[in-house]
């Protein structure tokens, strides 16, 4: 429905024609724009409507265990039940940082819920096997546990803005709501808030990935990514980068690539990298936290997935 109105204002108000490459960018940009705004205060609301009846101690003390591993894997298998890209995913990794939830373990989440969810099993799996959805689905909780384990461990919190720093510090301090009404509002104005501070890094993200979905074709991408080529797992995860899609969106240009000769490593690199990092995810978390700290996941989450594409190369 949105993609049909997101083509029709291309062709019919802004008479774009469709055999254009401008047309696949601007009806992308569209596209976009609305589901994620959509998706986003949708998300948001809900999310800080529940967050309203569950204690922010629980939730914390069902990530933040004793055995902080335990915590991490939580968080993943968390992040496999939200079938969320990663724009959408950031609101409850807002959402997990005011309720004090180590930082860490919210990275994991970051990691998993747009990288592995049950939309892209189901497709994986349909479209190569059990054997290659398994690997890909291990290989996606061990990169976000490892993610996240190394970030805990640099002290992130100091890597915060001072506003989102001093949210997780006094997060542990329960509010109470007198009734529905009091709930609602506090969800439609966090909503509001939320959006107020991002929207513009949003529009800025998903124009420079519709810039690229629509003028850089797959051909060109299988051909500097070939099989031959010792390096294609590294620029195959570069070129995804800022390739903003979920899961569901991307795997039918995974399975182009597949049948234009990429090795399955390659393939499976490319589309982690598209689902886990992202234009748009930077520049919304710039909001959050500073640069270093989005280079420092970033940089962690690549290396996993490059390590993950030359041994699906190796295996398969």
């Amino acid at each position: 429905m949105l993609s049909a109105f997101a083509e029709w204002i291309t062709r019919d108000i802004l008479y774009i024609k469709e055999e254009t490459l401008a047309f696949e960018a601007i009806s992308f940009f569209i596209y976009d724009s609305l589901k994620i705004f959509l998706l986003l205060a949708v998300i948001i609301f809900v999310i800080s409507l529940i967050r309203t009846y569950i204690p922010a101690e629980k939730i914390k003390k069902i990530l933040s265990r004793k055995k902080r591993l335990a915590g991490h894997v939580s968080a993943a298998a968390f992040g496999i039940l939200t079938p969320f890209c990663t724009c959408s995913a950031i609101p409850l990794f807002l959402g997990f940082i005011e309720a004090g939830i180590p930082l860490g373990i919210t990275f994991t989440f970051l990691v998993a819920s747009p990288m592995i969810n049950e939309v892209a099993i189901v497709m994986l799996f349909g479209l190569f096997g059990w054997q290659v959805t398994v690997l890909y689905v291990l290989s996606g909780m061990v990169i976000a546990v490892l993610a996240g384990l190394f970030i805990g461990a640099i002290n992130p919190g100091r890597l915060l803005h001072k506003d989102f720093a001093r949210t997780q510090a006094t997060s542990a301090h329960p509010v109470h709501y007198k009734n529905l009404k009091a709930r609602m509002l506090y969800a439609k104005s966090y909503t509001a808030e939320i959006i107020k501070k991002v929207w513009i890094f949003i529009l800025i993200g998903i124009g420079l990935g519709a810039g690229i979905h629509g003028y850089v074709p797959a051909d060109l991408l299988a051909s500097i990514a070939g099989k031959d080529n010792f390096f294609a797992v590294p620029i195959a995860t570069l070129i995804g980068i800022p390739l903003y899609s979920n899961a569901a969106g991307i795997l039918p240009l995974v399975e182009v690539l597949t049948e234009k000769g990429m090795a399955m490593g390659t393939v499976l690199a490319f589309m982690m990298a598209v689902t886990a990092l992202s234009l748009p995810e930077f520049l919304i978390l710039r909001r959050v936290m500073k640069t270093r700290l989005i280079l420092i996941f970033a940089g962690t989450v690549a290396v996993g997935i490059m390590f993950t594409g030359y041994l699906f190369n190796a295996i398969l």
